[in-house]
């Protein structure tokens, strides 16, 4: 159960604040709502109280798991034969949709790594940009960092 003004994160949109929450009537019976305002883009959604865990909704990450995700970022993959971009997109937007952090650092860190090799492409640039401030942002809020410091912090990982 989340309270309002806890802080969540909603898969492929970021942290946000819960404002709310609300019951409403819905197909001819009362359901619970958090009201959830994206902190990024001040958007706001509805999240079915009940359902909060099955569309991914969850808390920031422990502070005690950051370290982790940095290990996941500094990882070096082996250049193995690469996919077509297209299947990459799919399976990079899924691992992204987990709303799982270790999962959007594995694909913050492969398109890093493609990047070193050739250019990206705009739809590559466009996943790592979502998965760089996806990650930045919900860092810099479970550490209560300012973004820019994070956002350097994971830069500097991928200048040898």
């Amino acid at each position: 159960m989340f309270k309002i003004g806890d802080l969540a994160v909603y898969p492929t949109q970021g942290v946000g604040v819960v404002e709310a929450i609300e019951a409403r009537e819905m197909g001819g019976g009362r359901q619970e709502f958090y009201i959830l305002r994206i902190v990024d883009s001040d958007m706001t959604i509805m999240v079915p109280v009940g359902n909060a865990d099955l569309v991914g909704m969850r808390s920031l990450i422990d502070k005690a798991r950051i370290p982790s995700i940095y290990n996941i970022l500094e990882e070096k993959q082996n250049g193995g034969a690469m996919a077509s971009w297209s299947r990459r997109q799919r399976e990079y937007n899924e691992k992204i949709k987990t709303g799982d952090l270790c999962e959007v650092a594995a694909v913050l860190r492969e398109l890093y790594q493609i990047r070193e090799d050739k250019e990206l492409s705009y739809g590559e640039k466009k996943v790592l940009d979502l998965a760089r401030k996806l990650l930045v942002k919900e860092i810099a809020a479970a550490e209560g960092m300012d973004e820019e410091q994070i956002a350097e912090k994971v830069e500097r990982i991928f200048l040898h």
